[in-house]
């Protein structure tokens, strides 16, 4: 057996398995290796039913004798109930709230059960323990002797369909007492490892697996954290000195104009608004292309200084002549975005004698290059073809191209393309941004692509993350934050409502829908699902809500529906009629997240509020933060569960969604950080996330081996790392 020997080949494996192995990325020995259990058993912590006592939490492994629903006698709460045995005895378990859990655990099932042991009338039981279920009870666990066997840890291994924790088990196990590992090679050099008292790749794989002690696999996981964060930094800190060497357009911002243009706003920009555009206007300057990140809160004003900043741009020549009439490219992740930001930059630049284009999937459209009257504005653009569209903005007539990710195809070349902005940077990979920023203009034909210059990069978010997160997802660009609220802005009232509390939330909803806001009803699911096919949960869906909201709660209001399977013709026209205030009650998913700016919307309602994550929840509150009016986030969960309570709490006391930010990682851990999947960052490396001292640690010894060596020549181990690394870091 080899470490690139096929998981087909080294064992035997049935159609399901191998099916189950290739969706989790598991095809050679290797691979298995790197599969790390997610939590270990500790026989000390384990009791047999025998030894159970009242208010004791404790571990038991069990056989389930029976499960069924039911609801308590006097308060007629909906409960689960059960009765497990191991060789020493029965015990009882009850949940209230949890019904579904009867749904979940079968009937001779094998479980492990934790929680905290009650007694009444003299009988042990427990009261809402965790529990799930297992392929086999630990060797020990079951036998009276298990004490025997201190300082042994289980490994527990993530299950899927096909494989269990014991299917991991035995197979790691053949590979660890094979020659398999004597292969090995570590990528990170000695002289780091020894630096943070790191173990070798060979120690950390036997540790992580296979540990005597818990110092062991603390030390393995500790070691595995590092070592991805590692090569996450020196990914982003190469691809940033890569891009540096590149020539960039040298741009001289007209001070007076861009000042004169910022006065035109209704309302006078923060002072976080200030610093950003001077430091973005500092950086376009220079020689090297400007790659720099602007995070800021919903409604903080990012579009503000993206617009500054572009008039800047294209009012402006560069020291090079030939290079006049420079372009600016808008991308944004929805169509419905685009727009909007398409309809918004006319009304900022209708005074102006340039033209705009809009390029989605769906349509195409300028704005004409002429001087419209105050009665003119936001009703100059019109459809032109595709063809026209990109033809003009080759030539170099379109000044602003603002688009969706066909902004990105092989068919769109600039003339001068001079400064790149992506809108919620975090809806785009790694790959997509790179395709925007690479060299596109024609403006030399005869000019060696060495020395046609690159343009300027602003990324922005409004999802605020981590410090920690930022310095590793984020490693290849300069940070601004805006951490200021226009003035003016009311704080979002925000309120966990339950079911008893509902009608009382409508009726104060009526009045403000009376007086004339709108309102937004976020739903997790499209339509109801066929429950007679899937055990799907009971979850409101935005068809059936919207019904049922029109006949039993809002009869007089208008009520639309919107989700990600219309068509853009008919999400437009939706928007467009909300926009202007023929819709009262739009029910929709949460595709209307990122970006839709209708300042008359002041409430909004999330159902199910506790299956999205903390900073989903936020973008969607932020819809109704768009205007002075006071506004209402109400978030409609039945949820008993402590920890969601806790989180759906602190969206009610975290002052900013920055403090959010690390409040959502603090409660949901490294696994459930919402995100963390699209990141391309594993559950393991999510733990260095909570650790800055790590994140600062991997970035400086990153940023230390590039300086000496930006191909790494130096490092072959690592360069064939890095090439192994297939999967691009995303956030979302």
């Amino acid at each position: 057996m080899k470490l690139d020997t096929e998981i087909s080949v080294a064992f035997k494996n049935t159609p399901i398995q191998i099916k189950s192995l290739e969706r989790i990325g598991v095809k050679k020995v290797q691979d298995l290796l790197y599969y790390f259990p997610s939590r270990y058993q500790d026989f000390k912590d384990v009791l047999l039913i025998r030894d159970l006592k009242k208010g004791e939490k404790v571990v038991v492994f069990a056989r389930v004798n029976s499960i069924k629903t039911g609801k308590a006698y006097r308060k007629k709460i909906p409960l689960s109930e059960a009765v497990i045995s191991d060789e020493t005895g029965r015990v009882k378990i009850v949940w209230f709230h949890q019904p579904y859990i009867a749904r979940i655990i079968q009937k001779d099932s094998l479980v492990r059960v934790f929680g905290k042991i009650d007694c009444k009338n003299g009988v042990l039981y427990f009261t809402n323990p965790e529990i799930e279920k297992v392929s086999r009870i630990p060797a020990g666990a079951s036998s009276a002797l298990f004490k025997q066997n201190d300082g042994v840890f289980d490994p527990i291994y993530p299950e899927t369909k096909g494989l269990s924790s014991s299917w991991f088990y035995h197979r790691i196990k053949k590979i660890l007492l094979s020659k398999a590992l004597e292969e090995i090679q570590d990528p990170i050099p000695d002289i780091i490892l020894k630096k943070y008292s790191l173990p070798t790749l060979k120690t950390a794989l036997i540790w992580v697996h296979a540990p005597k002690k818990e110092e062991h696999s603390a030390l393995a996981r500790k070691r595995f954290a590092f070592e991805e964060i590692f090569f996450i930094q020196l990914v982003r800190i190469k691809q940033r000195a890569l891009y540096e060497q590149k020539l960039a357009f040298e741009i001289n911002p007209p001070h007076a104009q861009t000042k004169q243009f910022l006065e035109r706003f209704p309302f006078k920009p923060t002072n976080a608004q200030y610093k950003a555009i001077k430091e973005i206007l500092i950086d376009i300057k220079k020689p090297e292309p400007m790659t720099r990140l602007l995070e800021g809160d919903v409604g903080s004003g990012k579009t503000l200084v993206a617009a500054t900043t572009t008039h800047a741009v294209i009012n402006s020549a560069p020291k090079d002549d030939k290079y006049a009439r420079l372009q600016v490219a808008y991308m944004a992740p929805t169509e419905i975005l685009a727009r909007q930001h398409f309809d918004s930059f006319i009304e900022y630049f209708s005074h102006l004698s340039i033209q705009i284009g809009l390029l989605t999937g769906s349509e195409c459209r300028r704005f004409p290059a002429k001087v419209l009257t105050k009665e003119q504005k936001g009703k100059g653009s019109t459809k032109i073809s595709r063809t026209q569209l990109l033809k003009w903005v080759e030539n170099g007539d379109i000044s602003i191209l603002i688009g969706t990710h066909a902004l990105i195809q092989k068919t769109v070349e600039f003339k001068n393309l001079a400064y790149t902005i992506i809108d919620e940077q975090h809806r785009f990979g790694v790959r997509q941004r790179a395709l925007l920023v690479a060299q596109k203009s024609k403006n030399n034909k005869s000019t060696t692509r060495k020395t046609i210059p690159v343009p300027h990069l602003l990324s922005m978010t409004a999802t605020p993350i981590p410090r920690t997160l930022a310095l590793t997802i984020y490693g290849d660009l300069d940070l601004t934050l805006l951490d200021e609220m226009p003035h003016g802005r009311k704080p979002i009232i925000t309120k966990i409502i339950k079911q008893a509390k509902r009608n009382a939330v409508y009726s104060d909803i009526k009045k403000e829908i009376e007086s004339g806001r709108q309102m937004y009803v976020i739903c997790p699911r499209i339509e109801e699902p066929d429950l007679q096919k899937t055990q799907a949960l009971l979850v409101k869906s935005v068809k059936e809500e919207a019904r049922r909201l029109k006949k039993d709660i809002f009869p007089n209001q208008e009520i639309e529906i919107l989700h990600s399977k219309m068509k853009p013709q008919e999400k437009e026209q939706i928007m467009n009629r909300f926009s202007m205030g023929e819709i009262n009650i739009l029910v929709t998913t949460s595709v209307i997240e990122v970006g839709v700016n209708i300042p008359n919307a002041t409430v909004i309602i999330i159902e199910g509020a506790e299956r999205f994550g903390l900073a989903q929840l936020h973008q969607l509150r932020g819809r109704v933060l768009r205007s002075n009016h006071q506004a209402y986030c109400y978030l409609f969960s039945s949820t008993e569960r402590a920890v969601s309570i806790k989180r759906l709490n602190a969206l009610k006391t975290a002052k900013n969604g920055f403090e959010l930010a690390e409040l959502d990682l603090e409660l949901r851990g490294t696994g459930g950080l919402s995100g963390s999947k699209q990141w391309g960052i594993t559950d393991i490396g999510m733990e260095a996330i909570k650790n800055i001292k790590m994140v600062e640690a991997a970035r400086k010894e990153a940023q230390v081996l590039i300086k000496k060596d930006v191909e790494l020549k130096k490092y072959p181990l690592i360069q064939k790392r890095l090439s192994d690394i297939k999967n691009e870091i995303h956030l979302e």
